[in-house]
């Protein structure tokens, strides 16, 4: 998928925090938190974009920075080359009609105070103040029988729903707007296995129908498999591999990325008896302390000497790009290394 103007265009984007501690004096050095190093990427229009990583990957704070729910550095252009980092509240709220964002915890995301109607309308009426009530509410139905939702459960609470159901509500409220890209923070990771693909069968659907941008964050590689047109693979707040979806399945190139693929269930159960999975040893590191060099090389089972003295950067072809001073498929040798090394003890 190639356009000529990028949607979004991330730049050298960071987060971090200072999490000094109640009673820390002021003179106290800082406490930071290295939540987001300098991560790089373009989103073209209509295109799904799958963001996967283990936990404390910084997934989640990634795409916070993107809509401003918290500060970062660098440079996310927009399409009218705005710079969306810094932007003051106010006049972040003019994008805010243009990229919306489906949360995670479908039920939490919910005002229980409210509506299902009220709370699908909220956007239209901060955005759109000039609409009447009769439109809004017309607007609502249809946004609602579109994501499978039946219009006459317009007065029910979100108690009264299914965790499928709510985030259903969650993308109806994202949609109302008619935004050109959707942010999803891990949209069915609290759903069952079934209700998952209902939840992102639906999103492909309106991706496709809408025209929409999306990027899609997860920490399982096999749900973004079927959605997303590229993957980016992010570990300790960088970027690790970024590729087309067929590209990165077919030949993952970082040893993080095998890794995790490794680990992705396969139907057939002799396959998965017989089949090898690449472990990572020790604990993610503290974003507080990083490694030095490549992030990866204190779990990596290629590491070498070159990995702690410089930071690999993003290189390789133009729809497969790593970051690794050492890419390509881990040998059997290697392999078998590593599952040895996690079955000693410590």
């Amino acid at each position: 998928m190639t356009h000529a103007e990028p949607l979004l265009d991330v730049r050298d984007l960071r987060v971090t925090f200072d999490i000094r501690r109640e009673g820390d004096m002021p003179w106290s050095p800082p406490r930071l938190l290295h939540a987001v190093g300098g991560v790089n990427f373009a989103l073209n229009p209509g295109e799904t974009l799958g963001i996967v990583g283990e936990s404390g990957s910084g997934k989640s704070t990634l795409a916070r920075a993107l809509i401003g729910l918290v500060p970062a550095n660098g440079h996310a252009i927009w399409q009218d080359g705005t710079d969306l980092i810094g932007l003051s509240p106010r006049r972040m709220l003019r994008y805010r009609n243009d990229i919306q964002m489906v949360f995670q915890d479908p039920l939490a995301s919910l005002n229980p105070r409210m509506t299902v109607g009220q709370i699908i309308a909220e956007p239209l009426r901060t955005h759109h103040p000039g609409l009447s009530r009769a439109e809004i509410k017309t607007r609502v139905k249809e946004n609602m029988e579109r994501v499978g939702l039946l219009p006459n459960q317009i007065n029910r609470y979100p108690h009264e729903f299914s965790g499928g159901q709510c985030q259903r509500i969650g993308i109806a409220r994202a949609l109302i707007v008619e935004p050109k890209l959707i942010i999803c923070d891990e949209p069915v990771s609290a759903l069952d296995v079934s209700i998952q693909a209902q939840v992102i069968n639906l999103l492909a659907d309106l991706q496709r129908d809408l025209g929409l941008a999306l990027i899609f964050i997860a920490h399982d590689l096999s749900v973004v498999k079927h959605i997303s047109d590229r993957v980016l693979v992010m570990y300790l707040g960088r970027v690790m591999e970024l590729a087309e979806a067929q590209s990165l399945y077919a030949a993952p190139q970082h040893p993080y990325t095998q890794a995790l693929l490794s680990a992705v269930p396969v139907p057939d159960p002799e396959l998965e008896r017989s089949k090898t999975i690449i472990p990572l040893a020790g604990e993610l590191p503290s974003p507080m302390s990083p490694p030095s060099g490549c992030v990866f090389r204190t779990r990596c089972p290629r590491a070498q000497a070159a990995c702690a003295e410089s930071v690999p950067e993003l290189m390789g072809s133009p729809t497969h790009l790593t970051a690794c001073h050492f890419p390509g498929k881990l040998s059997e040798e290697e392999v078998a290394l590593a599952v040895q090394a996690e079955a000693e003890p410590a």
